[in-house]
């Protein structure tokens, strides 16, 4: 009996082993105040969008409610060909239908079996690495004009891949990071377009001045999830180009509440984080076909109600489709395209055009015809002089481009 109960005591009073360590689940950097932003008058027509509206109650709730996250990022749902040839919720209504290149290979233990992935077990790329960073913004008129480098303002890892980076085994990216010269405006104050609009390889640029690609790599996969990014969740392509999938971590979120104000879409208007003015995350299912809502945000120093994209943790990411009239569909290849990676990353298709898609008309030929309606004659500057056209719709896509004239669209 005695026995008995000194080998109970000696059984409960033994040193137990410790509990095993999970990797930790990603959180975002936070800061006190949203970023510093120019007045200018927001316009009704963008204050009043159709889409998704948030709630007379959501606009009562404190600025300071605690931030909680919702969605199971051990099991994230894969992305993987999730190509729409209409705007739909949780798909890419992307303007590329054919995907033929090559994504990152070796295998992928962060992926599970069921048809989703583990965010807590995927490794990133080594390294830190400085660069000099050089990006402002500006409103000139009824334009908001971005000027950049695409070196961003946090560190980076190592590229191209190291031999001896444990990331090597998943993704082989060849690529450097190349300083570049990017000048391109969207509107100031944008509006909601009568139909949304496809996404091609770029959607996007980030307050960090990176460019943002659409969620897809090169096969039509879930690049957040296939493709091994650095800690700050880039990665160059062919050109140099650094840029990121979706969220980066190391962008400045406010602390609590609702998100900070991190980039713009091509369209114009904002890009904000993951969380509501209750501080809840946001899912799919509480944003519309583009990922965007409608809600209260802070918006060049005025609190307005206004559509914009949310940046989540969830396939698509970030743009889905564009709510408004993009003024711009690509910047890092001449003739168009999402400027993918190649070799152990992307490659070129299309043609031997960088991703997106196969003949993309030229920047300037899209902002010609951006206040225009079809069939109104139009003119842009080309290398050889002055071009004359006529605003249509090329096939494939739903934006009007000024086509020089006697030239099928």
């Amino acid at each position: 009996m005695i026995l008995a109960a000194c080998t109970l005591i000696v059984t409960n009073c033994a040193p137990q082993p410790p509990a095993p360590k999970l990797p930790a689940v990603p959180t975002f950097p936070q800061q006190s105040s949203p970023t510093e932003q120019i007045p200018v008058t927001q316009s009704n027509e963008a204050a009043t969008s159709p889409t998704a509206t948030a709630s007379n109650e959501s606009l009562n709730v404190p600025s300071n409610a605690p931030h909680v996250d919702v969605l199971d990022v051990t099991h994230l749902p894969l992305g993987d060909g999730k190509i729409s040839s209409a705007p739909q919720k949780g798909y890419v209504y992307s303007c590329q239908t054919q995907f033929n290149g090559r994504g990152a290979s070796g295998a992928t233990p962060w992926i599970n079996s069921d048809g989703t992935w583990d965010m807590t077990k995927k490794v990133s790329v080594e390294g830190s690495v400085n660069w000099p960073h050089n990006f402002t913004t500006s409103i000139q008129g009824d334009k908001r004009v971005f000027t950049t480098n695409d070196l961003p303002d946090h560190a980076t890892g190592v590229f191209p891949i190291s031999l001896a980076d444990y990331a090597h085994h998943f993704d082989q990216n060849p690529n450097s990071i190349k300083a570049q010269s990017i000048t391109f405006s969207v509107p100031a104050n944008p509006t909601v377009a009568a139909l949304p609009t496809c996404v091609g390889g770029e959607v996007g640029i980030m307050l960090s001045g990176v460019l943002l690609f659409s969620a897809f790599d090169a096969e039509g996969r879930d690049a957040v999830a296939h493709e091994v990014q650095d800690q700050c969740d880039g990665h160059p392509q062919e050109s140099g180009y650094y840029h990121y999938h979706g969220l980066s971590s190391c962008l400045k979120d406010n602390a609590t509440g609702q998100s900070a104000l991190l980039g713009y879409a091509f369209d114009g208007f904002g890009i904000y984080g993951p969380y509501g003015a209750d501080g809840k995350e946001l899912t799919d299912a509480d944003l519309d076909e583009c990922h965007g809502i409608t809600s209260e945000v802070e918006w060049d120093g005025k609190q307005v109600m206004m559509y914009h994209y949310v940046a989540t943790r969830e396939f698509p990411y970030v743009v889905g489709c564009f709510r408004g009239a993009p003024s711009v569909m690509a910047l890092t290849a001449p003739n168009g395209g999402g400027g993918p990676q190649q070799g152990g990353g992307q490659q070129q298709q299309n043609g031997g055009q960088p991703g997106g898609q196969a003949g993309q008309p030229p920047q300037a030929a899209i902002e010609a015809c951006a206040n225009l309606n079809q069939n109104v004659s139009c003119s842009f500057k080309a290398p050889n002089g002055t071009i004359n056209g006529v605003c249509q719709m090329p096939p494939q896509t739903q934006q009007l481009v000024c086509v020089p004239q006697n030239r099928a669209p």
